[in-house]
C-alpha cells in the first residue's frame, strides 16, 4: 500500500494528505478508512484520495459497494465532501450542521454528526465525543477548535482533527511549539465560550476523555501525523496537555468568574 495509506491493524487504515497554507507550508490532512464489526465500511472525514490510494481502497471494500457512509466530522473541513460523494455515492453522507448550511446541494443525512442517534448507529464500533465549553462552530470562522472526535475500539485508535493536534514536521514548521508533541489547537483561548465555568468544562470534558480513552493505543491527528501510544499513555497525555493550557484556562475564569 502507499506511504500515504497506512494500516493500523484492525481494520482501521489511516490516508495522509496534503493541505498547503498560504500556497506554500504543506501542514498535512487526513481522513480514514475503517471497517465495521458487520463487514461494512465507513470514512471519516473526506479527501480527494490519490489514484493509488483510491484503488487499493476500492480493492478492500468490493469497488466501493462496502462503504456505507461517510462521517465528516470536523464542521470546517468542507474542501473534499463533494468529491468523496461522487467517488462513493451510494455512501451515506453525515456531516455536522455547518456541513448542512455550507453544502446544500448534497444530500446529507438527517442523522447529524454531532448528535446523539450517530454515537448510537455506530456504537458497536465507536464512541464519539464533543468538547465542552467551547461551540463546535465558532462565530470566528478562523477558529477550528472544535470537532467530533472518534475512538475506534477494535483498533484502539483515535480520530481526531484540530481539537488535539500533533505535528510531525520539518523546519520551518517544526520551530511551532506544538510540533512533536500531543497538545490542544492553539486556538483554544478564542474558542472557550464568553461565559462562566466554560473553562472548567473544558478541563472536564478532557480529564473525562482521558479516562475513557485511557486504553488508546494511538492518535490519528489533523494534520500530517499518527501517534503511537506506550499503553495506558493517554491520560497522562492529556493532562501535559492540560498544564500548558493552564495560563488561558484561568485567563479565562479571571475574566468571567
Amino acid at each position: 500500500m502507499s506511504s500515504a495509506f497506512i494500516d493500523l491493524g484492525n481494520g482501521f487504515w489511516s490516508v495522509r494528505g496534503s493541505f498547503r497554507v498560504g500556497g506554500f507550508f504543506d501542514v498535512g490532512t487526513q481522513c480514514s478508512l475503517v471497517r465495521l464489526a458487520s463487514g461494512n465500511f465507513v470514512f471519516l472525514d473526506s479527501y480527494t484520495l490519490p489514484d493509488a490510494v483510491h484503488s487499493d481502497i476500492l480493492k478492500l471494500t468490493d469497488g466501493g459497494a462496502r462503504v456505507e457512509a461517510v462521517l465528516n466530522l470536523h464542521p470546517f473541513h468542507t474542501l473534499h465532501c463533494e468529491w468523496m460523494h461522487e467517488a462513493f455515492p451510494n455512501a451515506q453522507l453525515h456531516g455536522t450542521a455547518r456541513h448542512h448550511e455550507h453544502l446544500p446541494h448534497l444530500p446529507w443525512s438527517d442523522t447529524r454528526c454531532e448528535q446523539d442517534e450517530l454515537a448510537q448507529q455506530y456504537s458497536d464500533d465507536f464512541s464519539f465525543s464533543v468538547p465542552s465549553g467551547v461551540p463546535l462552530v465558532c462565530s470566528d470562522d478562523s477558529v477550528h477548535f472544535s470537532s467530533v472526535l472518534a475512538f475506534h475500539r477494535a483498533s484502539g485508535t483515535i480520530h481526531v482533527d484540530d481539537t488535539f493536534v500533533y505535528l510531525r514536521k520539518g523546519f520551518p514548521l517544526s520551530l511551532l511549539p506544538f510540533t512533536g508533541r500531543l497538545g490542544f489547537h492553539p486556538t483554544l483561548a478564542k474558542a472557550l465560550e464568553p461565559r462562566a465555568g466554560a473553562a472548567d468544562a473544558f478541563r472536564d470534558w478532557a480529564f473525562d476523555i482521558g479516562t475513557q480513552w485511557a486504553g488508546a493505543k494511538r492518535i490519528a491527528a489533523a494534520h500530517n501525523a499518527v501517534l503511537e501510544l506506550e499503553r495506558n499513555a493517554f491520560p497522562e497525555l492529556v493532562g501535559e496537555a492540560l498544564g500548558r493550557v493552564r495560563p488561558t484556562l484561568d485567563a479565562h475564569r479571571k475574566k468571567y468568574g
